[in-house]
């Protein structure tokens, strides 16, 4: 019932000690997540990805909040990750087969088509390969002619 969530704010809000512990954990939390919007713009820039507003990558940083938009369109957005919904059982099938069982290949980020990434989903383990699959669908090698 929306009585519980009353609850746990004043739990917090009528208790010095835990108002202190909850604006600590935010700091915590926010501090974490603008980490890592200066190592994927880092990531971007050490892989020269070409920025959709043509000149850096600053647009990551200068956000705030859990989401940010990449600047990523709606076809570069759709080519981070394995577009499951078009796909036919038999297909599905064989990737599985391919990938040990599971749809993906480890190499897919989830993303909105308008380019909006969950800021809070990246971590040090990861955020090497977010960057290299914008890249990749960014800026996509030369077909030789």
């Amino acid at each position: 019932p929306p009585r519980h969530g009353m609850e746990i704010v004043k739990f917090v809000l009528e208790n010095s000690e835990n108002f202190k512990s909850w604006e600590q954990e935010l700091q915590k939390m926010s501090g974490r997540i603008n980490e890592m919007r200066g190592a994927l713009k880092k990531e971007l820039e050490a892989l020269k990805v070409t920025s959709p507003t043509g000149t850096d990558w600053s647009h990551i940083t200068s956000q705030i909040g859990m989401f940010s938009y990449t600047g990523l369109t709606p076809k570069q957005a759709s080519a981070c990750f394995l577009d499951v919904a078009n796909k036919k059982a038999d297909e599905l099938a064989e990737i599985r087969k391919e990938n040990g069982g599971k749809i993906s290949n480890g190499n897919d980020v989830f993303l909105l088509k308008s380019g909006r990434i969950s800021m809070a989903g990246l971590n040090a383990n990861n955020v090497k390969r977010v960057a290299s699959v914008f890249k990749r669908v960014v800026d996509p090698p030369k077909k030789e002619t």
